[in-house]
């Protein structure tokens, strides 16, 4: 039996599309969203208020580059079995706080620099007249920075989540929901009888990745303010 034909029957199968079933694709991508979302909603508030403060004022800059090097070298799976390890040994859920706890740490990094950077770059000039019209300090922060370097942040939230959306698959080696990447670890447990559920769990994978880039372009582009969405069109 080839692959393909081994797909057909998966996709096939009475329960696979089942909202209530937990091998249901619909049950299992909602159970593969929660992760990510509570995992980068969580990142953010830990993130975007210190990275903004500290720019601001223009404090943190070797922490923000620092951040770039600790995202890109931080490895995944080492992570989850790192959190795992500690859960077990403190008697926590293993499977919520292992998975969770390493999906924030990868998501902290490219919020922080990105948010950072996003205030930072932004012309000196701007921030010294809301001064010179009365603004607060904290108002300037909120009102005037933090709008005008949404598109950056937002940015890195894209870049963030689709992390996070690959890495819950990894994550289901460790964790017995696990989302979409149940299929892939259960897949391979079956042998070559379970090539077809490989193929289907990382097919769901890639799917949700290209959504999930689809909707955050479509965020970046509704967070950019009209008038710097204005300047951009007239330089290209």
């Amino acid at each position: 039996m080839n692959v393909f034909t081994q797909l057909g029957e998966w996709l096939s199968a009475p329960n696979r599309w089942s909202w209530t079933d937990p091998a249901g694709v619909p049950y299992r991508t909602v159970e593969h969203l929660w992760f990510s979302v509570l995992s980068l909603v969580v990142a953010a508030v830990l993130t975007i208020p210190l990275a903004l403060w500290l720019a601001h004022y223009r404090r943190g800059a070797f922490l923000a580059s620092s951040a770039v090097n600790i995202g890109r070298a931080i490895p995944s799976f080492g992570l989850i079995i790192l959190f795992w390890f500690l859960a077990s040994r403190w008697g926590a859920n293993t499977d919520f706080w292992p998975l969770l706890l390493a999906l924030v740490g990868l998501a902290l990094p490219p919020l922080f620099t990105n948010t950072y950077a996003g205030v930072v770059q932004l012309e000196q000039e701007t921030i010294d007249a809301a001064r010179g019209t009365g603004y607060r300090e904290w108002q300037i922060m909120l009102k005037l920075e933090l709008p005008l370097a949404s598109p950056v942040i937002v940015a890195g939230a894209r870049v963030a989540f689709l992390q996070l959306v690959a890495t819950v698959a990894i994550g289901a080696i460790v964790n017995d929901g696990g989302g979409l990447g149940r299929y892939i670890v259960d897949g391979f447990a079956e042998g070559a009888q379970g090539y077809g559920e490989i193929f289907g769990g990382g097919l769901a994978v890639i799917i949700l990745a290209l959504l999930c880039e689809g909707i955050f372009a479509l965020l970046t582009r509704w967070a950019t303010p009209k008038g710097v969405a204005l300047q951009a069109a007239r330089r290209d």
